[in-house]
């Protein structure tokens, strides 16, 4: 129904953005990636996904049709749902994604919560001759603002993840790997470990 929203982006977080379209917010559950190349207050086009459900309408928004594609792949994989699609997109890299899928790695798969032995199988199974290693452009990083653990908290609770352990999570990572990761390390290395 709707390829894409192009505005001006008004908020942003590790798992949603809203964009300006007009004096009409639109709300967009993101993944990661997109979220590693979106920058406040400045023009944005993000390609969409709309999923209507009985009780709820939910919108998804990505940085590059690519993307976009992969996400639809996933939720066509029984048992894969846009959740688990959107924490596979914010786990890994699509790269990483297609990687994983054209080479039968099923073991990455698994190190996502949420993927079991079968289920990482299953994408491999039923996406290994969809997917091409031409399906997503190189990445491009951007620069996160100083609330870098607040942010990743956040992104954690709204992916359905109990702030207590979540934060635990954030907080030994930080001991260990130090503050110096983006808000993007913080939550792949928080999703291994929850």
């Amino acid at each position: 129904m709707y390829d894409f929203i192009h505005g001006k982006l008004v908020e942003k977080n590790p798992a949603y953005a809203v964009v300006d379209v007009n004096g009409v917010g639109y709300y967009l559950n993101i993944s990661l990636h997109t979220y590693s190349q979106l920058f406040e207050n400045e023009k944005c086009h993000l390609f969409t996904h709309l999923v209507v459900r009985e009780d709820d309408v939910l919108l998804y928004g990505f940085a590059d049709r690519s993307e976009r594609e992969l996400f639809r792949q996933l939720i066509s994989v029984s048992g894969v749902g846009v959740n688990t699609a959107r924490i596979i997109l914010s786990s890994l890299s699509p790269g990483d994604i297609v990687h994983a899928i054209a080479f039968g790695d099923d073991v990455s798969l698994q190190r996502i919560k949420g993927i079991g032995a079968k289920t990482a199988q299953r994408i491999i199974i039923d996406l290994k001759n969809k997917v091409s290693r031409e399906l997503i452009p190189h990445e491009k990083t951007g620069i996160l603002h100083n609330t870098k653990k607040d942010e990743a908290l956040s992104g954690l609770i709204i992916l359905g993840f109990p702030k207590m352990p979540a934060e635990k999570a954030l907080n030994k990572i930080i001991e260990s790997e130090g503050a110096g990761l983006t808000v993007e390390q913080l939550i792949k290395h928080a999703l291994k470990v929850l």
